[in-house]
């Protein structure tokens, strides 16, 4: 079976495809290149890619898409160990997880707070500890300023950490805490951006029409300087762009999402916080068709809008990677749908290399080449109404045939 579905598969060939996309430059040197992906062609290509394929010249050149590694999904929380007081101060402990990790939030109730968190990194337990920093973390709802229980430590890898509160922080108010693991650094590329607002009541509202199989990962706020402390909840919601044939009832529902824009700056209790958190996380929203329909809204309560230099929707970087010849030309085509996802052993093999060139995509194109795909459908495929016209004939036929078969069955009964 699979045999005959590979057989049956459509082979690429440079003619059929729409769109054509050059590397800017020929390659410099040989060995492995790298060149980051836009979001144009997530919206030309098909659903994955699948029809994505680069050639030298006339020749198909094997490839890998590398998907730049976000954040690890937060790990389970890790309970506080030797949780107590001492000195007036709450200190406890805490195994971390092997391997890297950055972020810590500690899970801490009782709100209007401010306090101040050391921690110190040891590799055994009960040993002396390598200082990783002082941060404040505070509850200021009571000032609409929302709360912040991270701690942005350094990158480490130690064992256990130990912490040191100093506030009005009781050893009864700690339940634990969870941690980021560090992955490669995240970078991300612009998908669409705008600094066109509407107000409407109290919230400021965005919207964004976001093309078919385009990836969207994070929303980023750009908020003027003269805002200087504020905490506003955003609200997201995603929806199929309308097609003229789809029904209410036929439509996907909405994908919905939320999220915090804080910016705190200032001293507070005689402790200074500077703490800023403009990005959230975009739901996960894959809609075919048109694509999407994007409204983002800003709840500013009482407090006057904040004011927007830019909002950007943001996908994770991913870059195409493959072995080039040093002198060679390059280009990438896309828009043939009868094509199936490549299966190539180098993607298999793959080894990222630190040292691999940069190269750039130059403007799309459409391919000068470029002709359709002769329609191989069977006959009956291709005109699937003459085949419910023979069918109704048929039908027909029969009847008659029967209704007369009657008739003369009746007529020598009589």
């Amino acid at each position: 079976m699979v045999v005959l579905l590979a057989l049956a598969a459509a082979t690429p060939e440079i003619r059929y495809f729409r769109y054509e996309r050059p590397l800017s430059a020929p390659v410099t040197k040989a060995g492995q290149t790298c060149v980051a992906l836009d979001a144009g062609i997530f919206a030309r290509a098909a659903p994955g890619l699948a029809d994505l394929r680069l050639y030298r010249d006339t020749t198909e050149t094997p490839y890998v898409v590398r998907e730049a590694m976000p954040m690890e999904q937060q790990q389970p929380k890790i309970e506080p160990l030797n949780l107590g007081s001492r000195n007036g101060q709450t200190v406890f402990d805490a195994t971390m997880p092997e391997g890297h990790y950055s972020d810590v939030e500690l899970d801490v109730a009782g709100t209007d707070f401010i306090a101040t968190v050391k921690v110190t990194g040891s590799q055994t337990q009960g040993s002396a500890g390598t200082k990783l920093g002082a941060y404040t973390i505070f509850d200021l709802t009571g000032q609409k300023l929302g709360r912040s229980t991270v701690l942005h430590l350094p990158e480490s890898d130690f064992r256990y950490l130990h912490f040191t509160i100093a506030g009005k922080v009781k050893p009864g108010d700690v339940s634990g805490l969870s941690v980021e693991r560090v992955s490669a650094k995240q970078l991300y590329v612009t998908v669409a951006d705008t600094n066109q607002v509407a107000q409407k009541g109290q919230a400021t509202t965005i919207q964004f029409k976001v093309p078919a199989n385009v990836p969207v990962e994070r929303m980023e706020f750009v908020v003027g300087a003269e805002a200087e402390n504020f905490s506003r909840d955003v609200a997201v919601r995603v929806e199929p762009a309308a097609k003229p044939t789809t029904t209410e009832a036929e439509r996907p529902q909405p994908v919905l999402a939320s999220g915090n824009l804080l910016r705190v700056h200032g001293t507070h209790d005689g402790q200074r916080i500077d703490e800023e958190h403009l990005t959230v996380d975009a739901p996960v929203a894959e809609f075919g068709g048109p694509g999407s329909l994007w409204t983002i809204s800003i709840d500013n309560g009482d407090d006057a809008p904040l004011t927007l230099t830019d909002v950007r929707l943001e996908m994770a970087e991913r870059k195409l990677c493959f072995d080039a010849a040093a002198g060679a030309s390059y280009a990438l085509y896309y828009g043939d749908p009868a094509l199936t996802a490549p299966r190539y052993d180098y993607a298999t093999l793959f080894v990222a290399d630190v040292d691999a060139e940069q190269a750039a995509l130059g403007v799309e194109e459409n391919n000068p080449q470029y002709q359709a795909r002769p329609d191989t459908r069977p006959f009956t495929e291709k005109h699937p109404a003459l085949l419910s016209i023979a069918l109704i004939l048929v039908v027909v036929v029969l009847g008659l045939v029967a209704l007369r078969t009657a008739k003369e069955t009746k007529g020598d009964l009589m």
